[in-house]
């Protein structure tokens, strides 16, 4: 199922997505009348660096021996539907399509075998970054970490839905132009592989965030630009630059 949280007549509330329609403890409301909030809120958001093959490629990179990981604050987040702002500090911003892991309990230390069982489902995040100033600090944390730099969203599809996370086509689109085109059979860690060795350093809080990194085809956003992610059996992230 389709979880979501939304703004409906100036109150927050929370329900399943049917359609064009949200069901909630107090009735059925219509989508169209709402506006998405972020469907989780994260302790934090962990990212992960260089994780599709077709992107290590494409750079030029080694394959690395281990997941590569950053965070990104909560206050980064926004909802589907919501506009990116371009900081005045940076000359260039990318986009960067993930598959988000939302975990469903507080867990540490989890296998491989059992990871799954601690995720809640999945979503869609743009991993925004502030490329030039990447570039000049040689790590990553400013870059990656300005307001509206995490769009997320539209919804949470339950784990039930998506039996296998690492075989789902991914694409993004920048004013209708098809700008990354892959499949998460592209990983070079699975979800499990990244929970088990995200877990084995922090615990993990019921509503963060994996993302698990993003494949080939990043580039750059301008003001005014329209961007989409889809994500096979998820759905389709909106934002646009401001």
């Amino acid at each position: 199922m389709k979880i979501g949280r939304f703004i409906y007549k100036g109150k927050e509330i929370e329900g399943i997505v049917k359609g064009k329609t949200v069901i909630t403890d107090c009735g059925k409301v219509c989508l169209e009348e709402t506006k998405f909030l972020p469907p989780c809120r994260p302790s934090k958001i962990v990212c992960i660096g260089l994780n599709y093959i077709d992107h290590a490629r494409e750079l030029g990179m080694d394959i690395p021996d281990e997941p590569i990981i950053f965070l990104k604050p909560p206050s980064s987040v926004i909802a589907h539907n919501e506009a990116i702002i371009y900081p005045k500090q940076s000359r260039r911003i990318d986009y960067e399509a993930e598959l988000a892991v939302v975990i469903g309990e507080r867990c540490k230390d989890v296998s491989k075998k059992e990871a799954l069982n601690v995720v809640l489902g999945y979503t869609i995040l743009n991993d925004v970054t502030a490329r030039d100033l990447q570039m000049k600090d040689g790590q990553w944390t400013r870059a990656k970490s300005f307001d509206t730099f995490a769009p997320v969203g539209p919804w949470i599809v339950t784990k039930d839905e998506v039996l296998n996370p690492n075989a789902l086509e991914i694409k993004l689109w920048v004013n209708g132009e098809l700008r990354q085109s892959s499949n998460t059979k592209n990983f070079i860690f699975k979800v499990e592989e990244l929970i088990e060795f995200i877990s084995s350093i922090m615990t993990l809080e019921k509503g963060d965030i994996i993302s698990t990194g993003t494949p080939a085809g990043v580039g750059e956003l301008n003001r005014g630009d329209v961007v989409e992610i889809e994500i096979e059996r998820i759905g389709r992230l909106k934002n646009w630059v401001r």
